[in-house]
């Protein structure tokens, strides 16, 4: 796929902006492309967040609202990595980035994949970016519950991208997707979520001893990775 063809821009100073952002990275890209399968599930996912907090269903959406648009912003970086940088992508990144155009890989190989790398690495750091910028700590308050509220909306996405490909597998006796089945079958976005707030009050804690930062930074990187390339392993 033509890195060209990505939307670049400065980064999302609100919700509304991450969403219409991620729009134009669908629209931008065909629907087998491996990011692309990634974006639609996002974007899904944000534009219920977003739902939620215009509705009240968030006990603090201040800081609902800045950790969002700050998760946004890590993910809209390496994509811009893609157009700027195609040859130092940010490393958990690197495994979907590198074979989106992979026509043996399937959409939901690419849309976890993607949710690993997000989840995983980008999201502990999006939690005490925004902690720190809103002089809080992760543990304070309400944050823990309402980070926690997301899990719902991210579980029936999930749900609906693994019915949908099991009902795949079931009308064409796909033996290779089969195969896909049983190994994303192991991997579980409220299980990333829990593991991912975790992770975030670890670097909270060593923040400003920037050799434990980096050692901790450097190795959650690499384990991403390696999970997300055992996620898009070609049947």
């Amino acid at each position: 796929m033509g890195s060209d063809a990505l939307p670049v821009g400065p980064p999302a100073t609100s919700i509304a902006e991450a969403i219409t952002r991620m729009q134009q990275i669908e629209t931008a890209l065909p629907t087998s492309d491996g990011l692309a399968c990634f974006n639609r599930m996002y974007l899904e996912v944000t534009q219920q967040v977003n739902d939620g907090i215009s509705q009240g269903f968030y006990s603090d959406p201040e800081f609902m609202q800045h950790l969002d648009v700050v998760f946004a912003n890590i993910y809209f970086a390496a994509v811009d990595a893609v157009v700027a940088e195609p040859t130092d992508l940010p490393a958990a990144w690197q495994p979907l980035l590198e074979v989106r155009s992979n026509p043996g890989i399937y959409p939901i190989q690419f849309a976890l994949a993607g949710m690993n790398a997000h989840i995983n690495h980008d999201l502990p750091i999006a939690v005490v970016q925004t902690c720190t910028g809103l002089g809080i700590a992760p543990d304070q308050g309400t944050h823990h519950d309402d980070y926690q509220k997301v899990d719902g909306i991210l579980d029936a996405a999930e749900q609906s991208i693994r019915q949908s490909f099991e009902s795949s597998v079931v009308l064409e006796a796909d033996h290779r997707a089969q195969m896909v089945l049983d190994l994303v079958g192991n991997w579980s976005i409220n299980s990333a979520r829990d593991v991912a707030w975790d992770t975030a009050l670890a670097l909270w804690r060593c923040r400003g001893v920037a050799t434990v930062e980096d050692l901790l930074m450097n190795g959650l990187a690499r384990t991403v990775a390696m999970a997300s390339r055992c996620l898009l392993v070609v049947p």
